[in-house]
C-alpha cells in the first residue's frame, strides 16, 4: 500500500446535491476525489431534497458557522391528501384526507407561519431525545415526541398551484427550521393533510445555485488533478463580518496569540466581533475590547489555534 494522499486545500465547494443521495455520501465521494486534509459540510439535506450543500475544505471547515447561522431558500412540493410518518413522500402513510385546499386557502394561513414561529421537528431528524437520535426511535417504532422549537420565517410564498393536491411554495428561512414540518403544519391549518413530495434548497448563506457544480461533472472533467479550478475561497463566507487590515508584524503577533492595537480613530465599538486581514488573506478571528484587537481563532497553517 502506498503513502496516503493528503492535498493541503482550503476553500468551499457548493455542490448541486442529487436526489436519493445523503450529505454524508456526498463527502464521502468528495474525499475519495479529492483527498483533502479536512473536509465537513454545512447544513444537512436529507436524501428526498436536492440542491445547495456547502462544502468546506481544510480552513474553510473553521468558517463553517458563518454558513450555518445565515439564511436558507427552498422552492418546495406539498402534497395534499396524505400524511406520512417521514413528513415527506418516503415514508408510511398514517392519515388521509379529502380535502384540497384552494389557493386563497393556503394563502391565508401562511402569514402564521412567517417570522418568529415555534415549530415541531419531524420524528424522523437528528435531533436528540433521551440520548437517541429521533430517527433511530422512530425506526425502531418508538413512540418520539419533540418539543416545539423556536424558528424563523423570513418569507413564505404560494408560487403555483400545479394540480388540485399539489402546491409549490418558496420559503426564506433561518438555521433549523424543517420545511418538512413547515409543509404538514400548512396542510393541517388548512384543514387537509399533507407531505413533503419535493424540496430543492436553492441558497445556503451567501452560496446559490449559480455557485453549484454537480457530482458528476466533478468527476467527468478531471477536477481531481487540478480541484483549486472550483474551490471559492474561504473569505466568501465572511463579507458581513467587519474586517481590520493588520500589518506583517501584527499578524505575526496575531499568529501567536497576542493582541494588537486598533487603528486611532477606527470605528469600531467595544465587543464588536472582528476579522484581521492581510493583502486579502484571513489571519484571525477575535473581538474589539479596550482598544485592541484580541484573536479568538487564529489561521496560521495546520496548526490553527483557538485562544479562549
Amino acid at each position: 500500500m502506498g503513502p496516503k494522499i493528503v492535498n493541503d486545500l482550503n476553500g468551499w465547494l457548493v455542490i448541486d446535491k442529487p436526489y436519493g443521495m445523503g450529505s454524508t455520501e456526498v463527502v464521502s465521494r468528495l474525499k475519495r476525489l479529492f483527498h483533502p486534509r479536512k473536509i465537513g459540510h454545512a447544513g444537512t439535506l436529507d436524501p428526498l431534497a436536492t440542491g445547495v450543500l456547502p462544502i468546506a475544505m481544510g480552513k474553510a471547515t473553521r468558517t463553517v458557522p458563518f454558513v450555518m447561522n445565515g439564511l436558507k431558500k427552498y422552492t418546495f412540493q406539498i402534497q395534499f391528501g396524505q400524511a406520512t410518518t417521514t413528513d415527506d413522500l418516503e415514508g408510511e402513510v398514517i392519515a388521509t384526507s379529502d380535502h384540497r385546499p384552494s389557493k386563497d386557502e393556503i394563502e391565508a394561513v401562511l402569514p402564521s407561519f412567517t417570522g418568529d414561529i415555534l415549530q415541531v421537528p419531524p420524528a424522523y431528524s437528528a435531533l436528540k431525545t433521551a440520548g437517541k437520535r429521533a430517527y433511530e426511535k422512530a425506526r425502531k417504532g418508538e413512540a418520539v415526541s419533540l418539543p416545539p422549537r423556536p424558528v424563523h420565517v423570513e418569507s413564505l410564498t404560494l408560487t403555483d398551484l400545479r394540480a388540485p393536491d399539489k402546491a409549490v411554495l418558496t420559503v426564506t428561512c433561518g438555521k433549523g427550521t424543517y420545511v418538512r414540518s413547515l409543509g404538514r403544519d400548512i396542510a393541517r391549518q388548512c384543514g387537509s393533510c399533507g407531505c413533503i413530495a419535493e424540496l430543492r434548497r436553492t441558497q445556503s448563506g451567501p452560496f446559490t445555485l449559480a455557485d453549484a457544480i454537480s457530482l458528476d461533472k466533478l468527476e467527468k472533467e478531471a477536477y481531481s488533478e487540478n480541484p483549486r479550478e472550483v474551490l471559492i475561497p474561504l473569505e466568501a463566507v465572511l463579507t458581513d463580518i467587519l474586517e481590520l487590515a493588520v500589518s506583517e508584524n501584527e499578524a505575526r503577533a496575531l499568529g501567536h496569540g497576542r493582541a494588537v492595537p486598533l487603528p486611532t480613530g477606527a470605528c469600531f465599538q467595544e465587543g464588536d466581533f472582528l476579522k484581521a486581514m492581510l493583502s486579502g488573506r484571513l489571519i484571525a478571528f477575535g473581538y474589539a475590547e479596550g482598544g485592541m484587537f484580541r484573536p479568538s481563532k487564529v489561521f496560521k497553517g495546520e496548526n490553527d489555534v483557538d485562544y479562549k
